[in-house]
């Protein structure tokens, strides 16, 4: 199992979750699961996650067909879900089974740049608070080193549609 906390001095090639590892926290999947590792992680602060960018993707069909790029929105549905690794892994287990993080709201996005196929985003998330179930997060992505985006992100963790509250 990898390790479940690294320095600031880890790289790109040290992964502290693989996508096996990360699909354990999230409930997302194919084709809305948009993080491939976790490079870095300072629970319950900071956390560093990687997106490969590639041609296959299903969105690319129709934004832009002949010159793709990758929606805005899901760049920041990519950042939602790299600060979804953090607090799932912080959450008791009782309720990973039956809590949500839901995304619900952003403040000051911007969009620096296109993302493009054969682009590798790096999403760095920092917990800005968190009171009980309600919390903000600052996130950015690079490309390249470059920034491409960045917005602060609003959560909230509730009970699953279903679920019975506690």
């Amino acid at each position: 199992m990898a390790d479940s906390t690294t320095g600031p001095a880890a790289t790109e090639n040290h992964i502290v979750y693989n996508i096996t590892e990360i699909m354990k926290f999230l409930p997302h999947r194919y084709p809305f699961l948009l993080v491939d590792r976790i490079v870095e992680l300072d629970p319950p602060q900071r956390i560093v996650g990687l997106k490969n960018v590639t041609m296959n993707e299903e969105f690319f069909q129709g934004h832009f067909p002949g010159a793709p790029v990758m929606p805005g929105v899901l760049i920041l549905e990519a950042m939602a879900q790299v600060a979804g690794v953090l607090l799932y892994r912080e959450m008791p287990d009782e309720d990973k089974a039956t809590k949500l993080i839901y995304f619900t709201g952003i403040e000051n996005a911007k969009f620096r740049r296109p993302v493009v196929p054969g682009d590798q985003l790096r999403m760095e998330i920092e917990l800005v608070y968190r009171r009980n179930h309600f919390g903000k997060v600052s996130a950015r992505t690079l490309v390249e080193g470059k920034l491409a985006a960045e917005a602060l992100e609003l959560f909230a963790i509730a009970d699953r549609p279903g679920q019975a509250r506690s």
